[in-house]
């Protein structure tokens, strides 16, 4: 077995300023393979947030299911690290940061249970997800407490990004049918 004191994270920076597909690295052998999750250590030697306040799971059972585009306001905007434990998710992110050079912008990527990414998120941008199989698990971390007067979300189709979502929504709450156009 590796030493399993040094990097076992890989970070890839997106086309979003600040986010970053985090790869596992996998270490093998004929049992299977072991790898590393989360380090706080790692994390801060990116300069990313490494504090962890709340731990959710989403479970949908219907291929096509649509939640998003989330995210807090000021003064509990989080961090959120996804990712896919069971099935496959087709994950948005959009950059709401008025000051950041990606702003209005979105970017994609499968989350899946072979492939073991995550992705972070930055304060101040809006993460959705598509499940793209049936029986999908999403597993997130938060660097915020949940805080219903500052938690919101913009439209999944606002024309002012233009998401390209793979699949026809099969199941979407009333909440995210409904919130505004940026």
């Amino acid at each position: 077995m590796a030493d399993l004191g040094v990097e076992q994270m890989i970070f890839t920076e997106t086309e979003i300023s600040g986010s970053y597909l985090i790869d596992v690295k996998r270490i093998g052998d004929d049992r299977g393979f072991f790898g590393r999750l989360w380090c706080e250590r790692e994390m801060e030697e990116m300069g990313l947030v490494s504090s962890i306040k709340q731990s959710n799971i989403g479970v949908s059972p219907l291929k096509g299911t649509l939640r998003g585009l989330h995210y807090q306001t000021a003064p509990h905007q989080e961090v959120k690290i996804i990712r896919c434990p069971r099935g496959a998710i087709y994950d948005v992110i959009v950059d709401l940061r008025p000051d950041s050079p990606t702003f209005k912008k979105w970017f994609a990527v499968e989350l899946t249970a072979e492939n073991s990414r995550m992705l972070y998120v930055p304060e101040g941008c809006a993460t959705g997800y598509q499940t793209l199989v049936d029986d999908t698990e999403i597993y997130y971390h938060t660097s915020e407490f949940y805080h219903p007067e500052s938690a919101t979300g913009v439209r999944h189709d606002d024309p002012a990004f233009g998401i390209e979502w793979p699949l026809p929504i099969a199941a979407i709450s009333d909440n995210d049918k409904n919130w505004k156009n940026f």
